[in-house]
């Protein structure tokens, strides 16, 4: 086992949810070493044809991590990994926090063709594909954005690639959107956290008025502008939001969750052209980070 590489424990919670292998033409053999390869790529950032030795060629873990992430494989391992948690009581749900982080796209990420690509072997396009691939301009140039809710442990609920100059208030619900954990005995997903945190970025009546309507209790500040606005209208404003300073506190638990994506160099820095690929990267992280203990 090389540095970086999956422990046996790790394996163990893996495992169960990879598609089998032996099937036509031995295309999934030796699922650990590949996906050993892909995780040494997501840590170090090299090229694929750069891969050591010790992975075996570096074609096959390549058309594996695309073949993933664009079929949805990536996210149905997540949220299995998430259920195991789920069921040992490893996630906790009394503070999720929504966030999100910018990403430098190098100049290896643009260019990709204006056509839809297709899953393999499928008429269909991929799980995550987006028209503008997940590129936009910024005030440092190519970028992308990652937004995040965490829970209590510091690991990702659910994630969203949009181009870098995105605001985060309109996305806030469609990350909530994305939280399903499988309950492990059957029935309806858990989506609903017990409470959520967000900075002052978030603060809009749309969001609030959704997070009322799904009787999820919330702590986001009221930027000064929109105290001004809602004093002004008088009676009419409404009521002034509560905010409890303790509770805000923990919203540093989705920063440090960031900071651990962003420890795998292939997530700090966007090199992949197609957004679906990108969204598979960042979700492999996820999914390493969900597998240690």
């Amino acid at each position: 086992m090389g540095r970086g590489d999956l422990t046996n424990d790790e394996w163990a919670r893996l495992a169960p949810h990879l598609p089998k292998s032996g099937q036509r033409g031995g295309r999934w053999t030796s699922h650990r070493k590949v996906i050993n390869g892909i995780v040494f790529r997501e840590r170090t950032r090299v090229p694929w044809r750069d891969l050591p030795a010790r992975f075996g060629a570096w074609k096959p873990v390549d058309e594996r991590h695309r073949r993933w992430s664009a079929d949805g494989t990536r996210d149905q391992i997540l949220r299995a990994v998430q259920s195991d948690a789920d069921t040992e009581s490893r996630i906790d749900w009394s503070m999720v926090s929504v966030d999100s982080t910018s990403c430098r796209a190098y100049q290896h990420a643009a260019g990709a063709r204006k056509k839809a690509p297709r899953v393999p072997k499928k008429r269909s396009t991929p799980w995550q594909h987006r028209p503008d691939e997940g590129l936009g301009r910024s005030q440092g140039g190519l970028s992308c954005k990652i937004h995040l809710a965490a829970e209590g442990g510091r690991r990702p609920l659910a994630l969203l690639v949009t181009p870098g100059q995105w605001g985060d208030s309109p996305q806030l619900i469609p990350v909530l959107e994305r939280i399903r954990v499988p309950r492990p005995g059957g029935g309806r997903p858990r989506t609903r956290p017990d409470h959520l945190s967000g900075d002052k970025a978030y603060s809009s009546g749309r969001n609030r008025g959704y997070l009322r309507r799904r009787q999820i209790k919330h702590t986001i500040p009221e930027p000064k502008n929109q105290q001004s606005n809602r004093k002004r209208r008088g009676s009419k404003g409404g009521r002034p939001v509560g905010f409890d300073k303790e509770q805000y506190k923990r919203r540093n638990e989705v920063e440090r969750t960031i900071n651990r994506l962003k420890n795998f160099r292939a997530v700090a820095t966007r090199y992949d052209k197609r957004a679906y690929i990108f969204h598979g990267t960042v979700t492999v992280a996820a999914i390493r980070l969900w597998l240690r203990t």
